[in-house]
Order: structure tokens, then sequence, then C-alpha cells
């Protein structure tokens, strides 16, 4: 059944938010945002036809507000509520009383959003699908004799993951079995807080993966399509730091393998909308289930890039009832995109999260690059979200091409005030075995230090030295020569007035 929406909230902030006022100003869609007393004078709250203060800066006492967000929805009559990634994206209980409330939620239905988002849920379905799968616990671990037994069965190393969210939250890699306790009690501590569920399972580590997700998309009509793999293994903390599409490691083969199994899990528990089902690959190119993200991704724009889709408009019209307008056979991948994550942490710490005033803050430009922020020059980075500050992204004719345009618009990137990932995701780039694409989840723990990052930089520093030594030599001698050239028609002029 067709549906009109008139007017979007958006529950949300940051980036997100002002990404999904964009696409529905496009479409005619009036929007509506909410904000935090941390966000007042955020771009997206102007952007905003209408904007909401929703309560204090913790997102406990804000964004994660379900019911308070329903009712200012229900007050200013929106039509539906679109809800970003992260904070209430995944909650099938929000997203059935959203539902509930006569209000249309732009995301998965709550029951597929129960059997797949959950990921002990996702792998019951993913293994009756005859998904390859890798080996762990078969449900949520309350027992640490019952943890113990698994991880002797299984072996070292091995993953101690949070069922509901992601972004690396709740997420422990644990090597012997002295760290199993204290990882299971941190990794459920971290789950309660960030997503308010403290269920966690074991998963065997595997060496040497590449972490590889497809892009699906369905509408309420059982029609599911692929959009191609996004190459995710440059992470650190378990958090993807660098995404780009499509792999270079995926061949034609095995990408269709993959893109069908990913709609084959989604038929099976009636998914709609948009979303996502990640994959590990080994080095001898098998690949296993790892989990679905129920949701908009963060890396979403490479998809867009290479096919020329706008993935929020396509989520709306899914949620107003419209079939898709295209099948598998239409998609095709056209060029190549890389993303990078922006964030204000200070990688010759740690990656520790900085926070200050943007006293500079000037974005790159020209063809094939996109930047999706959420901050301006002059503004403060709040203390209390997520430290991205933006995405950049580039798209060229292939992926050296892109990585060579990606290095030129991080060196145009301007940001004082804060320190950001800019330089470690250079650093990344000009790296040998990512240009070879012979990388894996471990690049960071392998190549990365500050100190390499130094002298990275040092080396740059040097190289625009000697580009400014020679330009400087060559201004010199062009100067030298236009005097004696000056000089030799002064003296050329001097002689011809004394033989006149």
């Amino acid at each position: 059944m067709k549906k009109t929406i008139k007017k979007i909230l958006i529950a949300n902030r940051g980036e997100i938010a002002l990404r999904v006022i964009r696409s529905a100003k496009e479409m005619g869609i009036q929007t509506v945002a909410i904000y935090s007393e941390a966000d007042k004078n955020a771009p997206f709250v102007r952007a905003a036809d209408e904007s909401y203060l929703i309560g204090p800066p913790p997102s406990n006492q804000s964004y994660l507000l379900a019911d308070k967000i329903i009712d200012i929805a229900l007050q200013c009559k929106a039509d539906a509520i679109h809800p970003g990634y992260g904070f209430l994206s995944e909650n099938a209980d929000f997203a059935e009383k959203v539902t509930n409330a006569g209000i249309i939620f732009i995301g998965p239905p709550a029951s597929a959003m129960r059997k797949i988002g959950d990921k002990l849920s996702a792998k019951k379905t993913a293994k009756e699908q005859n998904v390859p799968m890798i080996s762990g616990s078969e449900g949520a671990i309350r027992d640490i004799e019952e943890a113990k037994k698994i991880a002797h069965k299984i072996g070292f190393p091995l993953l101690i993951k949070a069922s509901a969210g992601g972004g690396g939250k709740g997420m422990r890699l644990v090597n012997k079995m002295e760290e199993l306790e204290e990882s299971i009690q941190r990794a459920m501590s971290e789950a309660l807080s960030a997503f308010g569920d403290d269920a966690v399972f074991i998963e065997k580590y595997a060496e040497e993966p590449k972490h590889i997700e497809v892009q699906i998309l369905g509408d309420q009509y059982g029609n599911v399509v692929y959009l191609f793999e996004r190459e995710c293994s440059i992470q650190r903390r378990h958090q993807k730091v660098i995404e780009e599409a499509p792999s270079s490691a995926i061949s034609e083969e095995l990408r269709k393998r993959m893109g069908e199994c990913a709609v084959a899990l989604a038929k099976a528990v009636g998914y709609y909308n948009a979303g996502t089902v990640e994959f590990l690959v080994d080095k001898h190119r098998n690949f296993y289930f790892l989990e679905v993200n129920a949701r908009l991704q963060v890396e979403h724009p490479v998809t867009e890039m290479i096919t020329g889709l706008d993935l929020v408009k396509e989520q709306i019209k899914i949620a107003m009832g419209e079939p898709l307008s295209f099948t598998q056979n239409d998609l095709k991948i056209s060029g190549h995109s890389i993303e990078v994550r922006v964030s204000a942490e200070d990688p010759f710490n740690n990656f520790l999260p900085d926070i200050g005033k943007l006293l500079m803050y000037k974005r790159p430009q020209g063809h094939g690059i996109r930047v999706d922020d959420g901050y301006e020059e002059g503004m403060d980075i709040p203390v209390y979200y997520d430290p991205m500050i933006a995405k950049l992204i580039v798209h060229a004719k292939d992926r050296n091409a892109a990585i060579e345009k990606m290095i030129r618009a991080i060196d145009e990137f301007k940001i004082v005030g804060i320190e950001t990932t800019l330089d470690f995701c250079k650093f990344v780039l000009k790296h040998p075995d990512f240009i070879s694409g012979k990388f894996d989840t471990g690049f960071v723990a392998k190549y990365f230090s500050p100190e390499k990052l130094h002298e990275n930089l040092l080396a740059d520093e040097q190289e625009v030295l000697a580009i400014f030594s020679g330009a400087y030599y060559e201004l010199q001698r062009n100067k030298l020569k236009t005097y004696n050239n000056h000089l030799n028609q002064q003296h050329t002029s001097d002689w011809y007035r004394r033989r006149k």
C-alpha cells in the first residue's frame, strides 16, 4: 500500500541528519530536526524546516529518548521518522513503537530487525540459509564456565562481540584463556552502556581476514537487490577508518556468490529498505557470514558513487510503498570510490579523542570530491558523541586514480584547532600494501605506529622543501636571465643612439 510522506523527523544528529535533510528537500519533503543542548548551533538544526530541543548533551538524555522523539513527531505532525545510523537505528522496539504510533519508520520492519539485526538471531538465520559460517557460540554467553568450554573448543585468538549494535563497541580480542573472563565482563558493560543490551557471544577470530560488506536494498513486495560490495578492512580498534567500493580483492564470481547470499538472507526474514550484510574473506578467498547491519551505513556514499543512486531517496521511496525502479541486471559498477573518516582523534596518542574549537575548517574541492560533514569553522567539537567530524569521499575512473585524488583532497583539507586522522589516512593510502590491495584487517597493527607516521610526515616536508627549493632556484635563474636580457637590450639601445 502506497503512502505519502510530506514531513520527516530525523532522529539523529550531525552529518547523517544533514545528509537526510538534503535528500528529503530535493524530494519536496519537509524536515524536522531534534537536537541536544550541545548541538543547538549545529548546521543540521538550521537546515531543517523545524527543530526541537530534545534534552541535555548525553545521548541517554536526548537522542536515545524513544518515547520523547515519538511525542515530538506526533506534535509536529511528521509522517515518518528516519533514524540515521547509531543511536536508535537498529532498535526493533523503537521501530515498532514508531509504527504503532501511526508513523512510518524509514528502515526495515521490526520483525525483520529482530530476526536479522540482532547478531545472534542473524547467525541462526544465516545457518538456515546455508550461508558459510565461522565457528563460535550458538547464543549469548552468560556463564564464564560455558565460555571457557567454547573457547577451549574453537581455540584462540577469539572475539567477544556484542549482540546488538556495532562500530566496535562491546568487542574484545582475546588471545589467551587468562584474558577471557575480564574481556567478557568489559564487553558486556560496554554493550549495555552503548545499546542497552549486555548480550555478547564468542566467535573464532579469523587471522589475516578481509572485511567485505554487501549493500542490499529491498522493497515491500519481495524484490531485493545487492548493490555490490565495499572493502572495509582498514580498521583500528575494530572500527572502520577507510572504505572503498568495489573491493580489488573480489572477483566477479565471488561478488555474485556473496551478493546472492545477502539477498537470500534478506528474503528469508521479509527484510525491506536498506541494509548491509557483512562477511569475512580469508586469504584463500573463502567467505564467512559475519553480521547484518539493519540500517544505512556510515560508508554508504562509496556505494552511491559507483552506482549513481541516492540511497536515502531510495529508502524514502521504499517506506512510501514504492517498488524498486530497477532490477539486479540494471545495476553496473562505474569507476572506483574511496571514503576516509575524518575523526577528531590524535593518531600520535593512541587515537585518543581530541576536543576543541575548529579555528580553521576548509573543505577540499574539485571534480569527484564529496564531503559529508556536520560542522563549520568556529564550532566546538563536543565530547559526548562519536569523534567523527566528516567523511571525505572521492570518485575516479579506477582505483589508482581514486587513491591519487584522495591524497590530493587530504592535502587540501585544512583543519586547525584539533588533532585529526587525516595524516594517518594519508599514511595508509601511500603504503605499498594498500596500493597493491594486499592488506587485511590487521593492517594498522602490522604497519602503523606514531613513529612511522612522524617519519612519513618528515618525508613529505622534505619533498615539499625540495620542490620549493627547486622552484626558488628556477625563479632566481629566470630573474637573472631577465636582468641580463634587460642589460643586453639597454646596451644595444645605447650603442644604437651613439651610432646615430
